[in-house]
């Protein structure tokens, strides 16, 4: 989701991401800089992501060892909050009015959305930003290794704002971290 795209989900969605064969073409969705991410489900008809081979029918058909985590990605928000400092692999890490970015754990600096941003930075001068509404959602199986140190998570934070709204997020059968945040100042609960 590019810088100024909105993308809205309906209560009752399941969305599936692909496994792929390397951690760049592994099914991810990132939500850029700038973009919403409106992932608005209900208690009874929650907003579902999960993996191509996930049998809803069967919750329990894929189980829970190693070879069900890791199906594909995850979410990555990223947004215009304060980080605490800039990233050291980046030469520069200035934003142009001064705040400090920093690039996606294991991901290139080089990589722009059609608008010309950077796809995968985030930070910046605004605590109040906003990335979108997640409510009543579940994400399941997911979580990839991009390298040593640096994975795809459940829901990945990065400089997300307090103008975001997180609440009653569910994540299952993640490879590595269920929440992970870098900066920001985005409040969740449930």
């Amino acid at each position: 989701v590019i810088s100024n795209a909105v993308l809205n989900i309906a209560p009752g969605t399941v969305v599936r991401g692909v496994a792929g064969v390397t951690s760049s073409d592994t099914g991810t969705l990132f939500v850029s800089r700038g973009g919403k991410l409106n992932a608005v489900g209900t208690p009874s008809r929650p907003i579902i992501f999960t993996a191509t081979d996930d049998n809803l029918l069967d919750p329990g058909a894929l189980g829970t060892g190693a070879s069900a985590r890791g199906k594909w990605g995850g979410i990555v928000l990223l947004g215009r909050g304060i980080l605490n400092r800039r990233d050291v692999a980046v030469p520069g890490g200035a934003n142009g009015d001064g705040s400090v970015y920093q690039v996606y754990e294991g991901l290139t600096t080089g990589t722009v959305n059609s608008d010309g941003q950077p796809r995968f930075h985030f930070g910046g001068p605004d605590n109040n930003d906003s990335s979108g509404v997640l409510k009543y959602v579940s994400i399941r199986h997911q979580g990839k290794k991009i390298e040593s140190d640096k994975e795809l998570n459940g829901l990945s934070m990065g400089g997300v704002g307090r103008g975001t709204v997180l609440e009653h997020i569910e994540v299952y059968c993640g490879v590595d971290d269920g929440f992970e945040w870098w900066g920001g100042a985005v409040n969740s609960r449930y």
